[in-house]
């Protein structure tokens, strides 16, 4: 299998971890045997027919900070012109997410479905800004567009509420979709204000430079919106959000709803017609409300009655993981 990696921060660099040391078992169990034949940082892109050595693209990426390093034989290409051009598979988009116009990462997604080729991506941008026209445009070209883990990282949140739960209808669902405000209204929990969770986030990487997609609800909102078009069918996009983030939680407030049982939890809800993104107060004894880094999130089924998943919403591994998982999809597709 051909790939095309665009994007070699922490989550490329672990999955290509992961396509190392499980290459013997994704041939043996599904047939695949990547070959990545194309791999683009900040710094450009580099392209080799044969595959690149997976081994020193790692080194050079550690020892010179960009992968345009690897090597004088390697070709130095413009991106979007590789996308069309190469002769691959499927396109694994991971550049940063970025909520105002989706790029660069809508216009790699948008090239590589014109050009015939599958698309993963963890870019949450593209997804909740254009969700339906993107899902019209995988259709029309008759390719495998997967995003798992743009939704929970590595935790299957989408395939759970799509495979698990088939056969049953889903109603509502509500939950913690972002870690980083969980962890910071966790510590609050514990007793520090808001500036000093804030604080303690940032020394333990847990929290960005500019941590204003996470703590103003940017972050949640945009994979609400693709849970809801996923789960719910609905044509959604940031703009039918309201959002409310934590950055006016007081501790006052915090130790308050804890006298009462109740833990404050930026809590994404979707019930069909309305999404909201806020913070309020839930049950110490609920399912979801959990601490740390953790997310939770409750699907409420006609059937069924409530399921809850809990797990990481984040990390290079655990979303290395998920895209691994949307490249076993394609395959058993494609075989089948």
């Amino acid at each position: 299998m051909r790939l095309i990696l665009l994007g070699f921060g922490v989550v490329g660099q672990s999955l290509v971890k992961l396509l190392l040391s499980h290459s013997t078992d994704l041939y043996n169990e599904y047939g695949i045997k990547p070959k990545v034949v194309a791999c683009a940082d900040h710094g450009g892109i580099i392209t080799c027919d044969q595959g690149l050595d997976l081994d020193m693209l790692l080194s050079v990426k550690k020892k010179k900070r960009s992968v345009v390093q690897y090597g004088p034989k390697v070709d130095k290409s413009e991106i979007i012109d590789v996308i069309e051009n190469m002769d691959a598979e499927t396109v694994i988009e991971l550049t940063p997410t970025n909520i105002i116009d989706g790029e660069p990462g809508k216009s790699h997604i948008i090239t590589a479905m014109k050009s015939g080729k599958n698309v993963i991506t963890v870019n949450k941008g593209p997804l909740a800004l254009e969700f339906p026209s993107l899902m019209e445009l995988a259709e029309y070209n008759r390719i495998a567009f997967k995003f798992s883990g743009t939704v929970g990282g590595g935790t299957p949140i989408l395939e759970f509420a799509k495979r698990c739960l088939k056969g049953d209808r889903i109603l509502s669902f509500e939950g913690i979709l972002n870690g980083t405000t969980n962890y910071i209204l966790s510590k609050m929990y514990g007793g520090l204000n808001f500036s000093e969770a804030l604080k303690d986030a940032s020394e333990k990487g847990y929290a960005e430079k500019d941590p204003t997609l996470d703590i103003d609800g940017y972050d949640a909102v945009a994979k609400l919106v693709i849970a809801s078009n996923l789960v719910m069918n609905m044509k959604s996009t940031m703009n039918n959000v309201e959002r409310m983030g934590i950055r006016g939680v007081e501790r006052t407030q915090v130790m308050k709803e804890r006298k009462n049982g109740n833990a404050i939890k930026l809590i994404a809800s979707c019930d069909g017609k309305n999404l909201v993104v806020r913070p309020k107060p839930v049950s110490t004894k609920d399912p979801i409300c959990v601490d740390g880094i953790l997310n939770a999130i409750t699907f409420t089924c006609q059937h069924s009655g409530q399921q809850t998943i809990i797990g990481k919403g984040a990390g290079g591994m655990e979303t290395a993981s998920s895209i691994l998982r949307d490249l076993i999809d394609i395959r058993t597709v494609i075989r089948s």
